[in-house]
C-alpha cells in the first residue's frame, strides 16, 4: 500500500500547526488566550447585506448548484466596483471569476497553469498559499526577498526580481506580488506596479497581484490596482476578496479579473473542480458590491483604531512595532532579548508567560524570522489588557 504522497511530503511542518497547538491545551488548562494570531475579521457582516441573504435564501430553488463561475450579477457587480474604485474597465464575460475567496483562486490558477519544473517567483516572507499553491501543483520556485530588516526597498526588490528572472532557468511562467502585504503590511504605488509590468512584458511572464486588502488602509491613501498600468491586462491577473472589506471572511467570496488567457484557464480548472458558492451568498455579495459603502468605511475606520491603540499601548509596554499603513496587520520586530531565540521561541513565550497570541514570522518564510505578525482582530480593550500583560515580560 502506498503510505508517501509526493505533493504532500513537500509541503513543510506547518508552523501554525504547532502555535494552534498550544493556544489549544492552554484554553483547556483555562488561560484567557488574547489571540492576534490569524488574520480573523470579529466584527459583523452589515446588516444589509446579512438580510439579503435571508431574503434570497427563502426564495424557491436557490438551494441548487450555483455556477462555477458565479452567478452574472455578482460579476456584472466586481466591473461596476472596478471601474468606480480603480478606473479599469473589465468585460464579465472573460475578464472576471468568481472564486471561493482569494485562497481558492490562487490555488486553483496554480494547477491550472504550471507544470512539474515550471519556475514561479514568490516573495518572502508571504502569504503561505502564494509559494505553497504551486509547490502543490508541482512547480518550483524562486523566493523573492522582499524586506531587508524590516525595510522595504522598492529599488534593490525591483533589481533582485530582475537577477532572479535573468538567472532562472528554464526562464519564470509567473510572478506574484501583494500589496499590501500580508504579513509585512507594506504597500506600493502605481509607479511600483508600472515597473513591475515593465519587467514582466520584458521578459513574457505572468503577473499574479494579490489585492485582498485594497480597503483596509488608513490616513486617505487607498492602495493602486495593477490593472491600472496601461498594457497590464496582457499579462496580470488581480485576485480581490469579499472577506476583510466587508467582514464577510467565512461567506467565502473573492474574484479573479484581468488577463482573459488566465482568467479561462481558471474557469476552465474550476468548472470540473467545484461549483459556485451557494446562490443567495452570491446574491447578498453582488448587494454588498452595489449598496452603500458606509459600512466599507465603518470598517476601516475600526481598524484604524486598532492600529493606534496597539502601537501606543505596545509602546508604553517597551515594544516598539511600526505603524502599518495599510492591511489588518502589524508587523512587528521581535525584541532585542529575543534575537537569538527566534520569532517561534518569542511567540511561544508571549502565549504561555503573557497570555498572547500571535504568528511566528519564520511561518511566512526564512526571511520573515525576527519578526512576528499582529491581526488587528481583538477590540481596544482586549489589546490594552495583551499590552499590560507583555508589559510583565520586561522585554
Amino acid at each position: 500500500m502506498k503510505n508517501e504522497f509526493n505533493r504532500i511530503e513537500r509541503l513543510p511542518p506547518y508552523i501554525f500547526g504547532e502555535i494552534n497547538k498550544l493556544k489549544a491545551k492552554l484554553r483547556k488548562d483555562g488561560k484567557d488566550i488574547i489571540d492576534f494570531g490569524m488574520g480573523n475579521p470579529d466584527m459583523p457582516t452589515p446588516k444589509h447585506i446579512r438580510e439579503k441573504l435571508k431574503e434570497v435564501t427563502d426564495k424557491p430553488g436557490t438551494g441548487r448548484y450555483s455556477m462555477s463561475r458565479g452567478v452574472p450579477g455578482l460579476r456584472k457587480a466586481q466591473a461596476k466596483y472596478y471601474e468606480r474604485r480603480f478606473g479599469v474597465k473589465l468585460n464579465p464575460e472573460n475578464e472576471i471569476v468568481v472564486t471561493l475567496g482569494s485562497k481558492e483562486g490562487l490555488a486553483n490558477l496554480a494547477q491550472a497553469i504550471s507544470s512539474p519544473g515550471d519556475i514561479i517567483i514568490s516573495p518572502n516572507p508571504s502569504y503561505p498559499i502564494h509559494p505553497y499553491g504551486f509547490i502543490i501543483a508541482g512547480a518550483s520556485l524562486r523566493h523573492l526577498r522582499t524586506m531587508s530588516d524590516g525595510v522595504f526597498d522598492i529599488e534593490k526588490y525591483l533589481k533582485r526580481l530582475d537577477r532572479s528572472i535573468r538567472h532562472s532557468s528554464p526562464s519564470p511562467v509567473a510572478m506574484i506580488v501583494s500589496f499590501p502585504s500580508n504579513p509585512t503590511a507594506q504597500v506600493v504605488d502605481l509607479d511600483f506596479y508600472k515597473e513591475i509590468i515593465k519587467i514582466a512584458l520584458k521578459y513574457n511572464i505572468y503577473v499574479l497581484s494579490d489585492l485582498a486588502y485594497a480597503e483596509i488602509y488608513f490616513d486617505k491613501n487607498p492602495p493602486p490596482s495593477i490593472l491600472q498600468v496601461n498594457r497590464a491586462k496582457q499579462i496580470a491577473v488581480e485576485f480581490t476578496s469579499m472577506s476583510k472589506t466587508y467582514a464577510m471572511a467565512g461567506w467565502r467570496i473573492g474574484f479573479a479579473v484581468g488577463n482573459k488567457k488566465l482568467i479561462e484557464a481558471l474557469t476552465k480548472i474550476k468548472s470540473y473542480l467545484d461549483y459556485g458558492a451557494f446562490t443567495p451568498v452570491q446574491v447578498a455579495a453582488a448587494t454588498a458590491l452595489n449598496g452603500p459603502q458606509s459600512c466599507v468605511s465603518e470598517i476601516r475606520a475600526t481598524y484604524q483604531s486598532r492600529r493606534d491603540v496597539l502601537v501606543e499601548s505596545m509602546s508604553r509596554s517597551g515594544w516598539e512595532i511600526p505603524k502599518p499603513e495599510a492591511s489588518m496587520f502589524a508587523w512587528a520586530p521581535i525584541p532585542e532579548k529575543y534575537k537569538d531565540k527566534g520569532s517561534l521561541k518569542f511567540a511561544k513565550d508571549l502565549m504561555t508567560k503573557a497570555d498572547v497570541a500571535v504568528s511566528p514570522g519564520i511561518a511566512f518564510g526564512e526571511y520573515g524570522e525576527g519578526f512576528v505578525r499582529i491581526g488587528l482582530v481583538e477590540n481596544e480593550q482586549r489589546i490594552r489588557q495583551a499590552a499590560k500583560n507583555i508589559r510583565n515580560l520586561k522585554l
